[in-house]
């Protein structure tokens, strides 16, 4: 079949990393995997804010009308697509293009990681999540990543068509050398969630004694202010790394720490496991859904930064201990978030819910 993908919050192609363009590019990879023509439909970022961002909101729809008419001829020359595949539209980011387009000419849509708030549907953010809610009752299927996920669907969409997928990734980690008290993080640096980890992060590694050392990879507007963070403390910047960067910083790890503020499920929290690295992170949010307490890593309460130092303490003093933990989670991994797997869970959803589909 061939598949036209879209994200509208970051291209696949966009250059900054970050977990969203590590997903969309999964999910294409996934695709293909299960047999399918996979083409990028558009590259177009439809990213509101702030609910009171009036002139953006304009300047998206009307760039959208535009982005519409150009694949609206695409469309007519060589024939549209047998699916449209929307990841992650909401309530800052909804699809501006599919709806319109999958009506005009027949084709059907289905979503990955769509999620409705209705804390959020304040200002234009009520109108673009009202837009990210219409995408969700119009698709054949919604795949839904996470739990919490899928319950939001349900409520605000009773009728909506919702299949569960496991955050997933192509995992193909480095052989483990891990260094004693090394150890890691990645992520951006960005205000928001991300900050809101690093001040957490730092706090609670305030708290752990010890001969310890933290390696920080990651890049963003907030460095100067995650590096102020740390000061005094022995933590390593390491600064943007590419995905053989990373690793091979994991491979070195003894440990994997994130709080996980407002995570969606975590890409790195899987990357870290696949290279059997244990986790410690707060349960909150997605999280719980990567991480399993007690066997792959620790989960604390959220927002507890002396519960989050005792984990860390507790992992690296029983070497033994974090070296099961490091294998339960490499292997579980392989079992439950394999690429190959990935794309059978999808390509079930698809033959289950998509009319025509074989």
């Amino acid at each position: 079949m061939r598949i036209a993908f879209y994200a509208p919050l970051k291209s696949p192609c966009h250059p900054v990393p970050s977990g969203d363009r590590a997903m969309a590019r999964l999910l294409m990879a996934a695709l293909g995997v299960a047999g399918h023509e996979v083409a990028l439909a558009s590259e177009m970022r439809a990213y509101l804010r702030a609910p009171d961002d009036a002139a953006t909101w304009a300047a998206l729809q009307a760039a959208a009308a535009v982005e519409r008419a150009r694949v609206a001829a695409l469309w007519q020359a060589d024939g549209p697509p047998d699916l449209w595949f929307c990841y992650h539209p909401y309530y800052k980011s909804p699809d501006l293009l599919g709806p319109t387009l999958c009506t005009a000419f027949g084709v059907p849509c289905a979503t990955a990681e769509a999620s409705q708030s209705p804390r959020r549907a304040i200002g234009l953010w009520a109108e673009s999540q009202s837009l990210a809610r219409d995408s969700v009752a119009m698709a054949a299927v919604n795949l839904s990543l996470t739990a919490r996920d899928a319950a939001g669907l349900a409520a605000a969409v009773p009728a909506a068509r919702v299949a569960r997928l496991r955050p997933f990734l192509d995992a193909r980690p480095l052989p483990p050398a891990p260094e004693p008290g090394h150890l890691v993080t990645v992520a951006m640096m960005r205000a928001g969630d991300k900050m809101e980890s690093y001040r957490h992060l730092a706090a609670a590694l305030r708290l752990v004694p010890g001969d310890w050392r933290l390696t920080i990879a990651g890049d963003g507007p907030e460095r100067a202010a995650v590096q102020a963070l740390f000061a005094g403390m022995p933590v390593h910047f390491a600064g943007l790394l590419d995905a053989d960067g990373v690793a091979a910083l994991m491979a070195r790890g003894a440990l994997y720490l994130w709080p996980g503020c407002g995570e969606a499920f975590g890409l790195a929290y899987l990357e870290a496991q696949a290279a059997g690295l244990p986790v410690v992170a707060f349960a909150t949010a997605g999280v719980p859904e990567v991480v399993a307490h007690g066997e792959t890593g620790v989960l604390v309460p959220d927002g507890d930064d002396a519960a989050f130092a005792r984990a860390v303490t507790l992992v690296l003093s029983d070497p033994s201990g974090r070296a099961l933990m490091g294998r339960a989670a490499a292997a579980g991994v392989a079992r439950d978030h394999s690429l190959a797997g990935a794309a059978r869970d999808i390509q079930a959803a698809l033959v289950a819910h998509v009319r025509g589909w074989h």
